[in-house]
């Protein structure tokens, strides 16, 4: 089947900003706030049971991963009275502890004004500033700074600044159920969930929801990247609420979910990364953070709780996969993969991206050289993975019409279970990984590094990855003939699975096989200091950086294509 790209720019689905349901919460925006701080603290509570021991275990939890944090890893981004706050904290709890001859239930209402303070901090910390002058700015600046360098590159001279001869369609392919992503979001909620590689998702999948005409999602971004301004006001004006993952309380992480939850309800459409993270091994995600994608099962379930049975409170989730040729922050990310031994770490996440001179240096490589981007939008599920048909409608694997609210029912009323919902989380996030794989673009650069390092471990096989990383580079030659043919039988085997639906490819794979070749080593890694894969002089395939050629071998991994070598 023919693919198709977007070429164009859709009309708005909701051309008045005032109907645009950020705006609507951004208008009711101290109110939300301490709604969600109020309904957090009421789940932290019947968590602890109303336990008073449960209840201050809890909060000493907090309060001395909290003081860790300050002291070892804090950031910029960070409030200046954050010592100051949880100093008052642990007064208050002190003083409580120390009192006699209190009551249970004296005690319960010290604990609650404490998680109380806690919590509306939390909420305030999370919640998005959306402002849509500022999101209509920076819509424009994305468009206009990222086209203008598209023209640079393309069209010689000084007219380039003003040339509209490329357009950013012409550089990011934009492919898959686009049309039924548009009609979706007028009829329910959609939560879409993006695979992540790179800190430029973010802004990326920003436009693309403007491109499409959806009105702005909300969507977690993580608070480190608030750290440098440029994304600070990007993220700001975006949408975008704060997640910060230093923080693992689970007063924080209720506080979060209830956040989610509760703006989903609300109608805003929401985005999220559910790997959680970036992929570190430039795999494609096989584990997900359910945490988040677990309110939107809890936002489905309320709202048919509240009696909205149509589709109107349905939620409806979309995987999206998004395809470079590089990741500027390739080199640091393999080396965390490599260097985690197991134990919860804290990672420095602003490397590449420690500053806003370094992002304009990227920017600029990243559009002159030329190199494609792909986004491939998945068809639409119900919070259980069933596919939807154009209406809304829920359907099975044989393709016929069920009710998403029956599966929420215990004895004919919709109830709260929390380990079914949990068993539907678990459900939700495996499908998820499913469409990832399927919607997932080969590219050249995937191609060429995966045959590469595949070779390279046939012919090592005695040795596990880390001593085949360390190989010297020199030592590691392939026969350009021999390296074309793999390629060749990879390649068989990808357009195999591509005809049952399990991958898809890039138009550029059409090519002849010397053309592939050429277009990947051209491609792969193109702006690293030591590039994962070059041609040399006598016209063989060498590496200049094993670890960087395992990242972006690993795009292709979890096909099985291993069993060709």
């Amino acid at each position: 089947m023919e693919e198709k790209y977007l070429k164009h720019k859709y009309e708005p689905i909701i051309p008045s900003k005032n109907e645009w349901p950020v705006v609507k919460l951004a208008r009711e925006r101290k109110e939300f706030v301490k709604k969600v701080s109020d309904l957090a603290e009421e789940r932290i509570l019947n968590l602890a049971e109303k336990n008073p021991e449960i209840l201050k275990e809890e909060l000493e939890t907090t309060l001395y991963r909290e003081k860790l944090r300050i002291k070892q890893n804090p950031w910029v981004v960070d409030p200046d009275d954050e010592s100051s706050f949880w100093g008052e904290v642990k007064a208050s709890l002190l003083q409580i502890n120390s009192v006699t001859g209190i009551s249970k239930a004296e005690k319960i209402q010290g604990y609650k004004s404490i998680l109380n303070r806690i919590t509306s901090r939390y909420a305030e910390e999370i919640a998005s500033n959306f402002k849509h002058s500022h999101y209509k700015f920076t819509r424009s600046v994305v468009t206009f700074g990222f086209s203008r360098l598209l023209n640079a590159a393309r069209v010689k001279g000084f007219r380039s600044i003003f040339s509209n001869q490329y357009t950013l369609q012409d550089k990011i392919q934009i492919t898959g159920e686009t049309d039924q992503l548009r009609d979706l979001a007028t009829k329910g909620t959609i939560v879409m969930v993006p695979t992540h590689f790179s800190n430029l998702d973010s802004i990326l999948i920003g436009w693309i929801i403007s491109v499409l005409g959806l009105p702005p999602f909300i969507y977690g971004a993580g608070l480190n990247l608030f750290n440098i301004s440029i994304f600070a006001y990007f993220m700001n004006s975006l949408g975008a609420y704060k997640v910060d993952r230093r923080k693992k309380n689970l007063l924080y992480l209720e506080t979060l979910k209830t956040y989610s939850k509760e703006a989903i309800q609300f109608g805003c459409h929401s985005l999220f990364f559910p790997g959680g993270t970036r992929s570190r091994s430039g795999m494609i995600e096989s584990k997900l953070k359910l945490g988040l994608l677990s309110t939107a099962i809890e936002a489905q379930r309320a709202n048919f709780q509240n009696g909205i049975n149509d589709n109107s409170g349905k939620v409806f989730v979309v995987p999206v996969t998004i395809n470079y040729h590089f990741v500027l922050e390739a080199p640091s990310l393999i080396r965390d993969h490599l260097s985690i031994t197991g134990q919860e770490r804290y990672y420095k996440e602003n490397d590449e991206f420690s500053n806003s001179y370094k992002i304009s240096k990227f920017l600029l490589k990243f559009f002159t050289k030329g190199s494609d981007i792909s986004v491939s939008i998945g068809k639409a599920m119900d919070v259980l993975g069933n596919y939807v048909d154009a209406d809304g409608n829920s359907l099975d694997k044989k393709g016929r019409r069920i009710n998403t609210r029956d599966y929420f029912l215990s004895e004919g009323v919709i109830t709260v279970d929390q380990q079914r919902e949990e068993e539907y989380t678990n459900m939700l996030g495996r499908r998820i990984v499913e469409e990832f794989h399927k919607i997932n673009r080969v590219f050249s650069s995937h191609l060429v590094a995966f045959t590469a390092f595949e070779m390279i471990q046939a012919t090592n096989r005695k040795l596990d990855l880390f001593d085949l990383i360390r190989l010297p580079e020199e030592d590691i030659v392939l026969s350009y003939d021999e390296f074309k043919s793999n390629c060749q039988m990879v390649m068989d085997r990808v357009y195999e699975l591509k005809s049952k639906g399990l991958i898809n490819v890039a138009p550029h794979l059409q090519q002849g096989m010397d053309e592939i070749i050429k277009h990947g080593l051209d491609n792969v890694g193109m702006y690293h200091a030591k590039r994962p894969l070059i041609q040399n002089e006598q016209g063989n395939i060498v590496t200049e950086d094993m670890s960087l050629l395992y990242f972006y071998h690993n795009r292709l991994t979890g096909y099985g294509l291993e069993k060709l070598f």
